[in-house]
């Protein structure tokens, strides 16, 4: 059942209640959480990392969950947040490493991986998808049902960590041992190119049952659009010798110079 506010003789919600509803409030609260570690529910969190992997529309059904009991589709709890971050700190650290980076150019690395990377295209991709979901997708647009903006960056959060693990973890054991793939061999821009291939295909998957469990949208298969040119893409780097794992090296590289 979903919950309900107080209204007064005129029908209107209390002030109370609507205030606890506004997206200055939640974002209040979900700042305030940041810096009480205590308060963060870290197994949750990595319960939902593992299930992101193996069946992310269980991740789903919790937003639905949470919906009805907290009346908000966007995480109150930063605890994935924290634990996205800690990854990324050392995944960024072990491509550093890698790659033969000092201290002091790993640590401009990492800066430009979070700052950059992680929030600035993050809040860039957030919002980008916010504007075309409440534009184009609702079924009828109104104020009543809107798609919320911190349930589009926990979308994005979401579709972001399988892409991070494979790419940013997943592949350091690939780049200078076992089969290296940051070079011109064809076995190791193959195996590259096909990790890129299944993490931005997490990432486009993930993003589309985001906002597929909403039940104010529709048409959202278009999300599912973009596989197409990703196909395309893998198929003609293949063919013409395109080596994105060795690209990103050379780029990270050159960042830090």
């Amino acid at each position: 059942m979903l919950p309900t506010t107080s209204l007064h003789s005129n029908g209107a919600p209390g002030s109370r209640d609507a205030a606890r509803h506004t997206a200055g409030a939640k974002r209040y609260k979900y700042l305030r959480r940041l810096v009480h570690f205590r308060q963060m529910d870290f197994e949750f969190a990595l319960w939902q990392m593992l299930y992101l992997f193996t069946s992310p529309q269980r991740v789903y059904r919790n937003f639905h969950y949470r919906k009805q009991t907290k009346d908000q589709w966007a995480r109150d709890d930063p605890a994935f947040l924290v634990v996205l971050s800690i990854w990324l700190c050392v995944s960024t650290i072990g491509f550093g490493l890698v790659l033969d980076m000092g201290v002091l150019e790993t640590l401009k690395l990492l800066l430009w991986v979070v700052f950059v990377d992680c929030i600035g295209v993050g809040l860039l991709i957030s919002t980008l998808m916010w504007v075309i979901s409440n534009k184009y997708l609702l079924k009828h647009p109104s104020r009543n049902f809107d798609v919320e903006w911190g349930y589009a960056f926990d979308v994005h959060l979401n579709a972001f960590y399988p892409l991070l693990v494979i790419l940013h973890f997943l592949q350091l054991f690939f780049i200078n041992h076992i089969v290296v793939i940051n070079s011109d061999w064809f076995v190791g821009y193959f195996l590259g190119n096909t990790l890129w291939l299944i993490a931005i295909g997490y990432y486009l998957y993930i993003t589309f049952l985001g906002y597929n469990a909403l039940p104010f949208l529709q048409n959202t298969v278009v999300l599912l659009y973009p596989f197409a040119l990703l196909i395309l893409i893998y198929v003609l780097s293949i063919s013409l010798g395109w080596n994105f794992t060795q690209g990103l090296c050379w780029f990270y590289k050159y960042r830090v110079q």
